[in-house]
């Protein structure tokens, strides 16, 4: 990971290697650095100057230290939102469907960018991905699926080698974390849903590795089309059943107050 600095030998040199592999998405939000004599050998510098270089890249708040930890890369991608935004969102659902749509489009782009550019690299992590996927679905390991499918778009993400972009799908990913916008797992229990999803995700990956552009971005549209349909129905679904249950609630009330008013005895119509 780490690249020998040339015979400048500088903390700056050290400084914008490690600024790169940051930006690139090669050293990720959590990663720990090797220890400093391990990086100073990889990097073939000084201790001295490798302290300088860590000093200044945690005054810019790229990493921070933890005292008997280590040096670890700072969650320099944050969220998409502010607290009191994602706290509106998540009172107000109907945000869902404009995140899904925010992806459409995003995702469609990531895709044909992948097919246009993905590395030998890139396409076995997909490949590799994929065939988790099989794995879990096989065990209907559903936590594990869910995980997975963001790995998996994340991974598209990176495929397309544009950092912006791969930032901005980073920081949008975050939205799912919790089940703020899209409870993944509660996807999964939809009758035919796993099936549909990882047939769908085939179909992405075998377009990008196909090297074709239009054909990724449309398969990308499609998946996310059935995602903004299911949680359409699983809206409506679950507003049914709650007003199912208030009328429900209200019959018992109404039995309760007749016996009441009766001295316990239902009165007969």
């Amino acid at each position: 990971m780490f690249e020998k600095i040339p015979s400048s030998r500088t903390a700056d040199a050290v400084t914008q290697q490690i600024e790169k592999l940051i930006l690139a998405g090669v050293l990720r939000p959590g990663d720990r650095l090797p220890a400093e004599r391990e990086l100073a050998a990889q990097l073939d510098v000084s201790r001295p100057v490798l302290r300088e270089s860590l000093k200044t890249l945690e005054s810019q708040d790229l990493l921070v230290s933890r005292p008997g930890g280590g040096t670890f890369v700072a969650d320099v991608i944050g969220p998409i939102f502010s607290e009191p935004v994602v706290a509106l969102i998540e009172r107000h659902t109907d945000a869902a469907d404009d995140y899904l749509e925010f992806r459409r489009d995003l995702e469609s782009q990531s895709a044909a960018y992948a097919a246009e550019r993905a590395s030998d690299t890139d396409l076995a992590i997909l490949d590799e991905l994929i065939s988790n996927m099989k794995t879990a679905y096989a065990h209907r390991d559903h936590a594990r699926e869910a995980i997975l499918d963001t790995e998996f778009h994340q991974a598209i993400g990176e495929a397309a080698h544009n950092v912006i972009l791969m930032h901005c799908l980073r920081s949008c990913y975050r939205l799912l974390e919790n089940g703020i916008l899209v409870n993944q797992r509660f996807l999964f229990d939809m009758p035919g849903a796993r099936e549909t999803l990882l047939e769908q995700h085939e179909r992405i990956a075998q377009a990008i590795a196909n090297r074709a552009p239009d054909e990724a971005a449309q398969a990308s549209r499609d998946h996310i089309d059935f995602v903004r349909q299911a949680v359409r129905e699983t809206k409506a679904l679950t507003s049914r059943q709650t007003l199912a249950d208030l009328r429900r609630s209200g019959r018992q009330n109404s039995r309760d107050t007749a016996l009441d008013t009766t001295g316990g005895k239902r009165r007969s119509s």
